[in-house]
């Protein structure tokens, strides 16, 4: 019975001890609970941490690079601002490193020579050489062009068709048919 009365009082001490641990507010679970509430806390916790990465990346604003705008072709501009800001100066450029002086280059809505209708009109004297007019049937650089060419002092006898079979229409091919017209009439050197 001895054998029986220690085991009980083993268990009596374990009793009293629980019952103080109670007390305490302190509640022993057995080491298998304790490891698998370890677990669920860590699990918890990775889950609250993530969720509130989530969260904090949803809170923010997406960040959005601005494109850099684009700038338009410059044969895309509005006429006016092509013909006035790019084409006359770029005229007067190429035909200035001819070793040639312009008197006067401008573009007004007028009558074009020969023809007699009203259009866009750019032109230009160059000095002691020839004056050119190079039109446009509308307000628009792919619209129907035509030049006509004469020797200082003179009216235009001729009015030809000018690029009318190009599909794209761009600033430096204006430039380089005009003096290719212009030298195909012997008035300035060679391109």
């Amino acid at each position: 019975m001895e054998e029986n009365l220690e085991p009980n009082s083993e268990l009596n001490t374990e009793i009293s001890d629980n019952i103080n641990k109670s007390n305490s507010n302190e509640i022993i679970k057995p080491k298998s609970e304790k490891v698998e509430s370890m677990n669920e806390n860590n699990a918890n916790s990775q889950n609250n941490s993530a969720s509130n990465v989530e969260n904090n990346e949803n809170d923010k604003p997406a960040k959005t690079i601005p494109k850099p705008k684009k700038e338009l072709p410059i044969e895309k501009k509005p006429f006016q601002e092509f013909i006035n800001i790019h084409l006359i100066p770029a005229l007067k450029e190429e035909i200035n490193k001819r070793g040639l002086e312009i008197n006067n280059i401008n573009l007004k809505n007028t009558i074009r020579p020969i023809a007699g209708d009203k259009c866009w009109v750019i032109n230009c004297e160059i000095k002691d050489t020839c004056s050119f007019w190079l039109s446009f049937e509308k307000e628009d650089i792919s619209s129907l062009k035509s030049i006509s060419i004469s020797k200082p002092n003179q009216t235009p006898s001729i009015i030809e068709s000018f690029l009318i079979d190009e599909k794209r229409i761009t600033l430096n091919l204006i430039i380089s048919r005009v003096l290719q017209r212009l030298n195909g009439q012997k008035l300035i050197g060679v391109n």
